[in-house]
């Protein structure tokens, strides 16, 4: 029997800004903040069989390499409340490009239903006291950034439930190694 692991796919905000905003989401008491990179999601945490990860791989490079760099901004701030409690940085510019990117992830070995609309942000915020939620929507309503988006990674979830990326996918570049089409 195969063992199972948890993953993820998702956008690594780059620094300084990815720091600048976990510091942000650790200061709001955010207890989940330090084991988990602020990104921007694209597969939400799914359970697959260990080996499978070679398929999933190579499903993802495949994405990856027919995909372009694209740029993020970042400006002000939603939420998802009253029906989760996220307040998030919005994602302003770049939006189609995370969503044609999302739903090919969310294809083939990694398809899927979602549990809600995909709706690209940064969480900055989450499962927190109202008026901490509140204090975030308005402090981080000003934050304004942009940045080009080189590629998505492959996350884990460890048994010490912190994330880490496994392996990075550049946007519209062929990874070493033989192509998945010659496999």
């Amino acid at each position: 029997m195969s063992s199972t692991r948890t993953i993820g796919v998702a956008v690594a905000i780059p620094e300084p800004y990815g720091g600048e905003l976990q510091r942000v989401r650790v200061g709001y008491g955010d207890e989940l903040a330090a084991s988990i990179p602020t990104h921007i999601t694209l597969l939400p945490p799914i359970e697959v069989h260990a080996d499978d990860l070679d398929s999933i791989e190579k499903h993802l490079r495949t994405v990856a390499e027919s995909e372009q760099s694209f740029e993020i901004r970042l400006r002000g701030t939603g939420t998802f409340r009253p029906v989760s409690p996220v307040v998030f940085v919005s994602v302003v510019m770049g939006i189609g490009n995370c969503e044609r990117v999302e739903a090919r992830v969310r294809s083939g070995p990694l398809a899927r239903e979602l549990a809600f609309p995909y709706h690209p942000h940064v969480t900055v915020a989450h499962d927190l006291p109202a008026d901490v939620l509140e204090r975030a929507f308005v402090e981080m309503a000003g934050y304004d950034v942009r940045f080009g988006v080189w590629g998505f990674s492959l996350y884990e979830h460890g048994p010490d439930g912190v994330w880490r990326p496994q392996r990075d996918f550049p946007l519209g570049r062929p990874l070493p190694g033989p192509h998945p089409d010659s496999v």
